[in-house]
């Protein structure tokens, strides 16, 4: 990450020695916790961010958990229109949780400070710059936002109140600006936990295989915007004072200036380039002793395997994105771990199985551990797929020559195997390489890895933000089919994305799939799966077969996860032609899947 480290730290330093905790001391309503509501903190451009300090009533020094986030530090879940579903989801699942906690002061993907003053720490909220009570321009994951996470970490660690150790807790915005942060080493941070977080600024969130994902417009639009600081339209409530919490109003104008729109930089800015570098942690840097929180869909293993921690644990887990963090296993799994960096406890963390990870099956999943990531004895084998039968076997001799089109836009070639004749599991990283053409000079490709029971339905799973997802999902845009052998592995491509190289029509190119997330199943006998390739967003419409996750009612058309590919830059004049996939003989295609030997 392209910062000035040095001048800046250095600066927020001397800031954090010599500022005083000027706050509005608010009645909390809690026993045994102080509220310091709104205090400013100093940049080292000078800038004020706002932040709220809850702290144990009883003198002393505490250990300091942190989170810095856009979602308004003061805006209650429950009355936000933006989190009314995702509280009512939550209240749905752990009814006892507001018996444990007044519940007054959870903020949206954020930890309750209640259960953790009462443990013996400080929590810190703030608003990132520009939002909220926090003034200036908004421009999320920027290097100056990470300047300012640095200068926070560096005055909460000199503070009279706390013990000098830092931790970091959040998720998904909250969990990207850790591993940020964690690249530049701020005094005082002693420990991180990343729960859902992406890690590749370009491949995890701006651009997927190369498509840009405009999925990030809705999340701009009802989440950010709302609160960015200034905004005196806002229809966010400030539930301590009551009124807005934005600060003084600013016209539309300012507004607009003071605010970096992320998905019109990702089209200005189509290939990885440093606009993303400068955003992208660098994994060598991240040292600091970590807890990774991964999903089965949607944010992955990246920032696990990149970091150079020593200390550093990784689990992966099935589920919604935002209910699993406020579980009462989670909050014991996260108090041992910072009770162990943070106060010291000899706790048996250490013992703890570097590797964790929910195996799924269509009727549930079960917890498996491990020493290593991927998992130690995995056998990736490949699935060759034959375009004659539309079919995919593991079998070793190569399939006669076949060809099959659909076209770009539509509905796509669904190939399927014969039913299982045992009990299969595989749990790991997945890819596919196809050979394919079309009649224009570039094509996007949508993979889905689909699990089919033995009356023919879908099985779908509950994913980050989509109640029912296949296995995996992969994308690829053929133009940046370039691979980077230095940084590929046994499992995937590292395609670079550095430039685009068109397509002759009616040529084959062999391309490898990008797939963020892994996937894990265990496959019972007669059941089947299935891989889906089409040139659109791959979903389960409102008349899709499937046996599903939930009650959720389907809309007639309905894309997966968190990425969105429809946008002007998916002109049917070039993503609409006439797609072939080549296989068997010198054109093999294949669906790699992680093995698991059988343990019997």
């Amino acid at each position: 990450m392209h910062l000035t480290r040095l001048a800046s730290l250095a600066a927020a330093f001397l800031i954090a020695l010599a500022q005083p905790c000027v706050a509005e001391q608010v009645d909390s309503g809690v026993p045994g916790m102080i509220f310091d509501h709104d205090v400013p903190i100093t940049m080292t451009d000078g800038l004020n961010l706002r932040a709220n300090i809850y702290r144990p009533e009883k003198s002393g020094q505490y250990p300091v958990l942190m989170l810095m986030g856009p979602y308004g530090k003061d805006t209650s879940m429950a009355d936000a229109p933006a989190y009314k579903a995702s509280w009512a989801k939550l209240i749905a699942k752990y009814p006892g949780l507001c018996k444990k906690s007044s519940c007054r002061y959870i903020r949206f993907e954020a930890p309750d400070p209640e259960r953790w003053v009462a443990n013996g720490y400080i929590v810190i909220h703030a608003d990132v710059r520009g939002a909220g009570a926090s003034p200036g321009v908004l421009d999320p994951f920027s290097p100056r936002e990470t300047e300012d996470y640095a200068t926070l970490i560096t005055w909460a660690a000199h503070q009279p109140w706390s013990s000098g150790k830092v931790g970091l807790l959040g998720t998904s915005f909250q969990a990207i600006n850790q591993y940020q942060v964690a690249t530049l080493k701020p005094e005082g941070l002693a420990a991180i936990l990343p729960w859902e977080g992406a890690f590749d600024q370009y491949r995890e969130i701006g651009y997927y295989g190369g498509i840009l994902n405009v999925a990030w417009e809705f999340w701009w639009g009802h989440q950010v915007v709302p609160n960015q600081n200034g905004n005196a339209e806002t229809p966010l409530i400030d539930s301590i004072n009551g009124g807005k919490d934005t600060g003084a109003p600013l016209s539309p104008e300012l507004l607009k200036q003071n605010r970096v729109d992320p998905v019109e930089a990702f089209e200005k800015h189509p290939f990885d380039d440093d606009y993303y570098r400068q955003r992208t942690p660098d994994g060598s840097h991240i040292t600091v002793p970590m807890l990774v929180v991964a999903n089965w869909t949607d944010w992955s293993t990246a920032g696990y395997l990149a970091a150079d921690s020593k200390q550093k644990w990784l689990r992966i887990q099935t589920g919604d994105h935002l209910t699993p963090f406020y579980s009462e296993e989670a909050l014991a799994l996260q108090k041992r771990f910072f009770d162990h960096f943070l106060k010291g406890a000899n706790n048996g963390w250490e013992k703890e199985p570097r590797v964790a990870v929910q195996v799924r099956r269509p009727d549930g999943a079960t917890w498996r551990y491990a020493s290593a990531w991927p998992l130690p004895l995995t056998r990736p084998e490949r699935w060759y797929l034959d375009a004659s039968t539309s079919s995919m076997s593991p079998a070793t001799a190569p399939a006669a020559p076949a060809e099959k089109s659909y076209p770009g836009l539509g509905d796509g070639l669904t190939f399927t195997s014969a039913p299982f004749e045992e009990e299969t599991e595989f749990t790991g990283p997945i890819s596919v390489r196809l050979w394919v053409s079309s009649s224009t000079s570039d094509m996007d490709i949508f993979a889905a890895v689909r699990l089919i029971d033995p009356q023919g339905r879908d099985v779908t799973f509950i994913g980050n933000s989509d109640p029912n997802v296949p296995l995996g999902l992969g994308y690829l845009r053929v133009s940046h089919r370039a691979v980077e052998l230095g940084k590929s592995t046994e499992y995937s491509a590292f395609h670079p994305h550095l430039a685009s190289e068109s397509m002759t029509p009616g040529q084959l190119y062999p391309v490898d799939m990008e797939f963020i997330e892994p996937t894990s199943i265990v496959i019972p006998k007669g059941y089947r799966l299935a891989l889906t390739v089409q040139g659109k967003d791959f979903g389960y419409g409102r008349n899709a077969d499937i046996v599903h996750a939930n009650d959720y009612a389907l809309p007639d058309e309905h894309n997966s996860g968190l990425f969105f590919a429809a946008h002007p830059n998916r002109a049917p004049a070039l993503y609409g032609g006439t797609n072939t996939v080549a296989t068997g003989a010198e054109h093999e295609s294949y669906l790699l899947l992680p093995r698991i030997p059988s343990r019997n």
